[in-house]
């Protein structure tokens, strides 16, 4: 079925986007036309700038994720088992999201100069929060019936943590997977529009800055694909890591 709608929604998008420039004749400079854009797309692949921008944005992305899964999944797991700790440092975790990040990037300039680490960093610290959230949630969504056999057999701690808590959570801590990626893409990004000379974001700004909007648009689409592509591989992990749960996909009912 995705195959047929998503294509024709597709197309109704694009000939309203067309239509939108001819019935109000808006400039080619605020909103190009699809085909000129579609051109320019196909121009740019042409070009190696859009594939070493690509590379830059894409390293940045998972690296900044990585290292946000490993801090906001193995920190999910402590505070959801510790909520004491979770009381705690919870002003000084929350503290990390309401701050806004564009005003942080000048801070991070500072500290880190204009290479890859300042994005890094931004795609890290939007990301973990939710991964953090999620592996809580999960944690602390175990049946309690199932905590108390483990105490019943005397299983140690990590055993609970491994057999049990883990996989349980295992739905919520893919769910804030998924879109942590989604949030690292968007930080990496951030920080290459407001300090970079390399990425997606750069080019993207250089283009803004000599009024090349059909190229910008180009750009913005490269950075759409880029994330549908993100997203669906780790969505992907999803029926595989949890066959055996509804939001996998393959689940079936007796």
């Amino acid at each position: 079925m995705l195959w047929v709608t998503t294509p024709l929604l597709l197309a109704a998008f694009l000939g309203a986007w067309k239509a939108y420039t001819v019935v109000f004749e808006v400039s080619e400079l605020v909103v190009p036309p699809p085909e000129q854009v579609g051109a320019t797309l196909v121009d740019l692949m042409g070009q190696s700038m859009l594939y070493e921008a690509t590379y830059v944005t894409l390293y940045e992305t998972i690296v900044g994720f990585s290292i946000a899964a490993v801090v906001g999944i193995g920190l999910g797991i402590l505070l959801g088992k510790v909520r004491l700790l979770e009381r705690i440092l919870s002003p000084f975790l929350v503290a990390t999201q309401v701050v806004p990040k564009v005003a942080i990037v000048p801070i991070l300039l500072l500290w880190f100069g204009f290479g890859l680490e300042p994005k890094i960093f931004m795609a890290a610290i939007i990301s973990f929060f939710v991964m953090m959230q999620n592996t809580i949630l999960g944690i602390r969504s175990v049946e309690p019936g199932h905590r108390d056999l483990m105490r019943v057999i005397q299983a140690p701690w990590w055993k609970r943590v491994l057999s049990l808590d883990v996989p349980s959570a295992m739905p919520a801590i893919l769910t804030g997977i998924e879109l942590g990626i989604v949030f690292a893409i968007t930080g990496a990004i951030v920080g290459e529009y407001l300090g970079g000379d390399d990425g997606l974001g750069a080019l993207a700004t250089v283009m803004l800055a000599s009024l090349r909007t059909d190229q910008l648009f180009a750009v913005v689409i490269v950075m759409t694909v880029l994330g549908f592509l993100l997203y669906a591989v780790v969505a992907a992990i999803r029926r595989f890591a949890i066959p055996w749960h509804e939001s996998s996909g393959r689940a079936t009912s007796l």
